[in-house]
């Protein structure tokens, strides 16, 4: 039987009101044998207010997946059990790339996120999500002392963010992935999301067959290829796509995780489906 699921928050496991739906909070409280984390690109510290939604808030044995898979915590008190940082230097580098083009660009620390160059836009779609910092100047060297976990840039062109991409051409140094229709995302190199669940389930001695991921960008992708089953929310980008074994009839506003729930969990017919012979070009 399937031990884990694993989901995307934003997009994915919240509707566009930015909550959990009423009939999936209700699925994920019937998962006796299953353990539901949560697998996102934000900070731990963000998603307390859905873990509070579907019950897992500050719970003993309950898990979170952060930062694209660079943090890993367990939901009592917030404790670290895994984390690999991007680093100053590496922050520092794509930093001042970024100035050179019309974006905002986000710093992630265990604690914070700053934001120079924040656009109204930006702000409208954060509000409820993650708390920022703003910062008015092009230097992020008074970070120079904090644990820099990743980085961004945002803009609501994703024509644009593609160019930079490859523009910049930093895929051998950095994970590097987009998210949101409005993000490109830097990780130290091999930090993702599938990464991170494959270090949970070698924490909690789980076989990653045994588990589903579910997603809707290209940085849930190695998660969900990883996964026993992957999955896509019917409203993904179509760059996830060709990485998920199925995609959901659900979109994120129609309770995806019930979905889940009912086709691979509840009946008594459901099996291990056998992966795509896709790759990660």
């Amino acid at each position: 039987m399937y031990k884990l699921i694993a989901t995307d928050l934003d997009d994915t496991l919240l509707t566009d009101q930015k909550h959990v739906s009423p009939v999936d909070i209700d699925t994920i409280n019937r998962l006796n044998n299953t353990k539901f984390v949560i697998s996102t690109g934000r900070g731990f510290n963000s998603v307390q207010d859905t873990l509070k939604e579907i019950g897992l808030y500050d719970k003993e044995n309950e898990y979170v997946i952060s930062y694209n898979g660079a943090v890993i915590t367990e939901n009592k008190g917030n404790r670290i059990i895994h984390f690999d940082p991007i680093g100053y230097e590496n922050a520092r580098k794509i930093f001042e790339l970024g100035l050179k083009y019309d974006v905002c660009i986000h710093t992630y620390t265990i604690d914070n996120c700053y934001a120079y160059r924040i656009f109204e836009g930006e702000k409208r779609y954060l509000n409820n999500r993650i708390r920022i910092t703003e910062i008015d100047k092009p230097d992020i060297s008074f970070l120079k002392d904090e644990i820099i976990i990743k980085m961004l840039y945002c803009t609501e062109d994703m024509d644009y963010l593609r160019k930079i991409k490859e523009e910049i051409n930093l895929d051998d140094e950095f994970e590097i992935a987009y998210s949101a229709q409005r993000y490109l995302e830097f990780n130290k190199k091999g930090m993702n999301k599938g990464y991170g669940l494959e270090t949970l389930c070698n924490i909690l001695d789980i076989d990653i067959k045994d588990t589903i991921a579910i997603g809707d960008s290209t940085n849930d992708a190695i998660m969900i290829k990883k996964a026993g089953l992957g999955l896509c929310v019917a409203n993904a980008s179509e760059d996830v796509i060709p990485y998920c074994d199925e995609i959901l009839e659900s979109t994120n506003n129609q309770s995806p995780i019930t979905e889940i729930y009912n086709r691979y969990l509840y009946s008594k017919k459901y099996h291990y489906l056998e992966h795509r012979s896709n790759t990660l070009d």
